[in-house]
């Protein structure tokens, strides 16, 4: 059944790697939905009707900066669970992917309030004096990214050393 899981994990990553700059490519050439999305998730109070041409394509951008960090993160875990379908546990290339995962967990979770902060600036930039927003947000969200790859790192380094334990157990043998 775990072997069945990582491959189904190995997957979904996949997909993930082909579908998010395909969206993000979408985005690109639909300024509607990109606004629709910005404004779902931002949860800014600025006048939307506002928002010209260069910003739009100044906040794609910055959130294909930003999600390729996660998108880096899938790719790394990707590579670990692939290789963890086909049999392959206890090595320590899938120590260095996971443990990478985890440093690019971490990276997101610090990253995602200065990406909101940004946005806000960005956006709010044609308001009038005194109506320019800078909103800056830290929310549950970022704790469980950061908690999560903090706990991700913690068990690499378990991972590691458990390696090292069984190579030194067969050399006694």
């Amino acid at each position: 059944m775990t072997l069945k899981l990582a491959k189904l994990i190995s997957w979904i990553t996949t997909l993930w790697l082909i579908g998010l700059p395909l969206g993000a490519l979408y985005l690109l050439f639909n300024f509607d939905g990109l606004s629709l999305l910005a404004q779902d998730n931002l949860h800014l109070p600025i006048r939307w009707d506002t928002v010209v041409s260069w910003q739009w394509y100044t906040l794609w951008m910055l959130t294909v900066v930003y999600m390729a960090v996660g998108l880096a993160g899938v790719y790394f875990l990707r590579k670990a669970f692939s290789s963890f379908a086909k049999g392959h546990w206890f090595d320590l290339e899938n120590s260095a992917s996971l443990r990478a995962f985890a440093i690019l967990l971490i990276v997101q979770g610090l990253a995602k309030p200065v990406y909101n902060t940004i946005a806000s600036v960005l956006l709010s930039w044609n308001h009038p004096a005194g109506q320019k927003v800078l909103a800056i947000t830290v929310g549950s969200y970022e704790l469980v990214l950061v908690t999560s790859g903090i706990v991700m790192w913690v068990l690499c380094d378990l991972l590691v050393d458990g390696i090292k334990a069984r190579k030194e157990n067969q050399q006694f043998v």
